[in-house]
């Protein structure tokens, strides 16, 4: 906490010094303009480069300090400098003044459509991070006695969702979890993601079975890809935008039941990793079915089993964006590597912190790419938070309790 509030303290003082510095600047100019032509006077013919302080006040601060300046700038060049050369200096001078006056009126205008133009993009971009926090909406800390960390890294610039998902819901049938990933990245990809979620959110609390869930989320992935044909049919006169079997999603459903029992059905995504005190190991029980939109689903969906997570353990998923984004040398980024670093690094007597492993995970993948993301990453971590209670025999009495 200490080293955040003194990274945003030092941004704060480097942005408020990068302001004072456009302030001052339009003056700066004005007084090196008129020291030049006290000391070596030039009948005002150096004077014409005051026209260049109103422009500058109008980008860099405001219309108010580009009037007042670029008035004062007019009225300086009306004023002699030194011996002015016989029928020469009040021409200069008038057209010097002139300039000025033509660049005021010339920057005042720009300057009141670029400060609508920055109100407007303001404005565009709250509202559309208002509803990328609303389609990926953050999770909360804990949920039915499991702790819960997410974060998510878009490949396109000011964007916040991207092609990856995740969320987390505590239903009767126990803490259900998914994160996939959809062809493409960026904003593209967002209409499947929102498809995706908005129907995990609806049917895991309606089917028993995961892989009943999986069922309606095909449903609804192919429900999705018909309205966009229709779409992209009417829009370019009969013809589809892109071909619907080119389109698919890898997805990993997660079922963490009050017992810590986990069970799983995987659509061509990454297994996650698990996690117990410092050890970390790969969780593969089965091999993946293809992604999902690629195949008909088969008949039978058994869950696959992935064990027993005890208090303090925990499963780390992720999307493949971070185990294949590369460094500068090509490298690709050691995720199990990291993960153990992290692991060690976040490490506590009842576990390590789910947040503190997907912080320490996303630095060094920011490092490792030189923030230069090709595709989106998607991490979460689940722990299982829950403590052992000693069951009583039937029958027997509590134990007592003797006051000193």
């Amino acid at each position: 906490m200490i080293r955040n509030r003194a990274r945003g303290g030092a941004r704060a003082g480097a942005a408020s010094a990068r302001r004072a510095f456009v302030f001052v600047l339009p003056g700066l100019w004005v007084l090196g303009v008129v020291a030049w032509e006290l000391s070596h006077p030039t009948s005002g013919q150096l004077l014409q480069l005051l026209a260049a302080a109103p422009a500058i006040a109008c980008a860099g601060t405001g219309r108010r300090q580009c009037v007042l300046l670029g008035g004062l700038c007019a009225l300086l060049a009306l004023v002699p400098f030194g011996e002015a050369e016989p029928g020469a200096g009040w021409g200069t001078r008038l057209m010097t003044c002139g300039a000025v006056l033509a660049v005021i009126g010339a920057s005042y205008l720009t300057a009141g459509r670029r400060l609508r133009l920055v109100r407007e993009l303001e404005r565009t971009r709250e509202v559309a991070a208002t509803a990328q926090r609303v389609l990926l909406r953050p999770l909360p800390r804990r949920i039915d006695g499991v702790l819960l960390a997410a974060d998510h890294l878009s490949a396109s610039e000011g964007a916040v969702v991207g092609g990856d998902l995740y969320e987390v819901v505590g239903t009767r049938h126990g803490v259900r979890a998914v994160i996939g990933d959809v062809r493409g990245h960026g904003l593209d990809a967002m209409g499947t993601v929102a498809a995706m979620l908005g129907s995990f959110r609806e049917v895991v609390h309606d089917e028993p079975e995961l892989g009943e869930v999986l069922r309606r989320l095909e449903r609804s992935h192919q429900r999705h890809l018909r309205e966009r044909a229709h779409t992209g049919r009417s829009a370019a006169g009969g013809e589809p935008g892109s071909p619907l079997a080119e389109e698919f999603v890898t997805l990993l459903l997660l079922e963490v039941a009050r017992d810590g029992s986990v069970t799983a059905l995987n659509c061509g995504h990454p297994w996650p990793y698990r996690i117990a005190c410092r050890a970390v190991a790969p969780v593969a029980p089965a091999d993946p079915m293809p992604p999902l939109g690629l195949f008909p689903l088969p008949r039978e969906l058994p869950a696959v089993r992935c064990g027993r997570l005890r208090p303090g353990e925990g499963l780390f998923l992720h999307t493949d964006g971070a185990s294949d984004a590369r460094d500068a040398a090509g490298e690709f980024f050691p995720l199990a590597q990291e993960l153990r670093s992290s692991v060690e690094a976040a490490a506590a007597p009842c576990g390590p912190s789910p947040a503190g492993v997907v912080g320490s995970v996303r630095k060094a993948l920011l490092r490792h790419a030189g923030g230069r993301l090709t595709d989106d990453v998607a991490l979460l971590m689940l722990s299982n938070d829950r403590v052992r209670v000693p069951v009583r025999a039937a029958g027997t009495a509590p134990p007592t309790v003797r006051l000193p």
